[in-house]
Formats: C-alpha cells, structure tokens, sequence
C-alpha cells in the first residue's frame, strides 16, 4: 500500500502510479518461473527462508531512501521490481509445501484456511500502514515491515524439511524444467482456463492503482482512505476464505469460479459510480468475497491436477498469474484514468471483465465442465 501511495503524493500522476505495475512484471515473471523450478529440486524450507531474508532486506533499503528525502521514480520503481520478485518465490514456495501437510480429502479446507488468514493480513497491513503513514511518513510503514518480517523467519525456521516427492533423479537444467512445467500447463485446458479468467479479472477488474487516486483527489481521505480501499477487498477476501466450508460438498468448481469472477466485475464496476469513500468500500468488500471464493477454487484445482514433483512449478504459474494479473490491472486503470477519470477507469474495468468472462468461457469450455472428484481419481496411483 505505501509504494503506489508514495508514487502518488510525489508525482500526482496516476500514469505513474499505474506503470509501477510494469516495473514489478518482469522480475515478477522471472523469478516466479525460477522460484518453481528451485521449488520441484531443493528443500522448500530453504528456499523460503532465503527468500524471506531478501524480502527483508529490500523493505529495509525501502525504509533507508525514504528517510533520505524524495527517491526518484526510478529507485522506487527498481525497488519495487526486486521486492515482487522476490514476493513471487515466497508464494511459489509456501503454495509448493501446503499439500503435503494435508491429506487429500482436507485439501479445500487448508487452500481456505490459507487463503484467508493471507487475507487477514492484508486486512491488517493496509489499516495499520495507513495510520503509520498518516502518523510517520511512508518510512515508518517500510520501517515495521522490515521488523515484523522477522516472525516469518522464526516461522520458517520451525519447519521440517520439505522435500519434493518423486522429483525426477536425473535433475534436468532449470531452463528444462521450467519449460517441462509449461508444457504441462497444456496438458490441462480446465487449468489454463483458470490461469485464463483470473488473468481477465485482474487485467480488467482490479483498481489498486487508482485506490490512492480516489482516496486522495475524489474521496479527500488522504492515506487513511487508501488504507480503508486497500484493506476493504481483503476484508471481504477473508470472510469468504474462511467460511467456505460448504466447496467441500462442490463438485463443479469451474462454475463456480466463473460466477465468481462474474460477481467481481460486477462489484467493480458498481465501486466505480460511488461518489464518496464508505459506499465504493462496501463494493470493494464484495468484490474481494467474490474473488476470494473463486481464489480457493482455483487453488484446488491446480491442487487436485497436478503431481507433488510438478507443484513448484504450478504453483509458479498459478502465482505468476495470480500476482501479475494485478499489475497488468495498474497499467490499465493507471492508463485509462489518466485519458478519462479514476472513475470511469473502475466502472469500465469492471464491465471489461464480464465480456472477458465470455470469452474464456468459450475458449476454455473444459473450465465448465470440471468435476473435482474426477480429476483427484485420475491423480491417484494406478
């Protein structure tokens, strides 16, 4: 929340502000892809503990350029970049660990849980760094980042060794075995459609970009405001993840996906006519129940099609999709709200994603058609 904020008080352009989204897309790609392939042939534990140190680190050069007056665009876009990279390890990594820890029947309710305290977080993280930010500057929120990262160090640390199952012995060169995982992307047109909707969704539907636009030149609400945008799609996020027991008893998750995301840009595009911050809010909230619903399912399906010796590298692409949806998203609503208004560019973002929602539907009918308990029969051993 305090980088596109800080983008935004110093430069006053959301174009800028919406292009730090293609500043982070490339590192974001690059080390998604990597971080798969290291997931499928070292220990996970490792490698997310690693990665949690850099994370570290780059909150902390955040913090330092910050107290030394104004950074150039250019050193927070770099920052910026280095810090999504990293973020895209920590999620292939922690995605790659989780189905181990479970048996197969208990899958959706952990993919939930998981999903919803990471939605609690960014809950809490927008609200407080808001307050921070209103109180000590962006320094102050990059600051208690840096700090607080250290639980997740003492988090990782207690973990066994995670080990990938089945992994191949003859340990084929990281550029085959990012392009093996690729090519089993292909082998599942039920799973490129969900990599395909949820592509549409953020590319179209998501306005992160232009919380600090709103929140700042239409709502007056300053940082607080941002926070409260920010934090008002993980609220809903997080009651929906956790209270979504009953995809237990689904079996067409495809549908229900597609009806989800239906129901976020829908939810977008009605946050987009509100004229102050509280109403635009509340559609947030709606928006991020019905993306935090359509999340899970997606989570499981990627889950139930793929073997435990291709998980780093799924859960590579299922994040590479997942987290540079959003930024394609800043680079949309940051282009259109700098060529019409920030409301203009949310209403029509998010009618944008319903005729998305149409045509992946026709390119991806398998989407549709997925039925969980058939595809976790075909995963089983012979």
């Amino acid at each position: 929340m305090a980088l596109p904020y800080q983008l935004y008080v110093q430069t006053r352009s959301p174009l800028l502000t919406g292009l730090l989204g293609l500043a982070e897309l490339g590192p974001l790609v690059t080390m998604a892809l990597l971080g798969g392939a290291l997931a499928d042939r070292m220990d996970r534990r490792r490698l997310l503990l690693i990665d949690q140190l850099a994370l570290i680190v780059l909150s902390g050069l955040l913090c330092l350029v910050a107290f030394l007056g104004s950074p150039s665009v250019l050193v927070l876009y770099v920052l910026g970049g280095l810090l999504a990279g990293a973020a895209a390890v920590q999620n292939v990594a922690r995605s790659a660990i989780v189905p181990n820890l479970v048996e197969p029947a208990l899958m959706p309710q952990a993919l939930a849980l998981v999903f919803g305290l990471y939605q609690l977080t960014m809950v809490i993280g927008p609200g407080v760094g808001g307050l921070l930010i209103a109180a000590a500057g962006v320094k102050g929120a990059y600051g208690v980042d840096a700090l607080t990262s250290l639980a997740m160090v003492w988090s990782v640390i207690g973990l066994g060794p995670q080990l990938p199952q089945g992994a191949a012995a003859d340990r084929p060169s990281i550029r085959r075995s990012i392009a093996d995982g690729l090519r089993f992307v292909r082998t599942s047109q039920a799973l490129l459609g969900s990599f395909a909707i949820d592509l549409v969704a953020m590319a179209f539907g998501m306005p992160r970009a232009l919380f600090p636009v709103l929140a700042v030149g239409v709502y007056h609400a300053g940082a607080a405001g941002t926070g409260v945008m920010f934090a008002a799609v993980s609220a809903g996020a997080t009651i929906a993840a956790l209270t979504t027991g009953w995809l237990e008893h689904v079996r067409r998750l495809g549908m229900v996906v597609i009806a989800a995301v239906l129901a976020w840009g829908l939810a977008v595009a009605g946050a987009g006519l509100m004229a102050s911050l509280w109403p635009a809010a509340a559609l947030l909230a709606v928006a991020g129940a019905a993306d935090s619903v359509s999340a899970v399912c997606r989570s499981i399906i990627n889950q139930t099609v793929t073997p435990d010796a291709m998980r780093g590298r799924m859960s590579s692409v299922f994040s590479l999709v997942v987290t540079s949806g959003p930024r394609l998203g800043d680079i949309e609503s940051g282009t259109v709200a700098s060529l019409t208004s920030a409301r203009f560019s949310m209403s029509s973002g998010g009618l944008a994603c319903l005729v998305g929602v149409g045509v992946v539907c026709l390119a991806f009918p398998a989407l549709a058609r997925y039925d969980r308990e058939a595809a976790i029969t075909e995963l089983q051993p012979a």
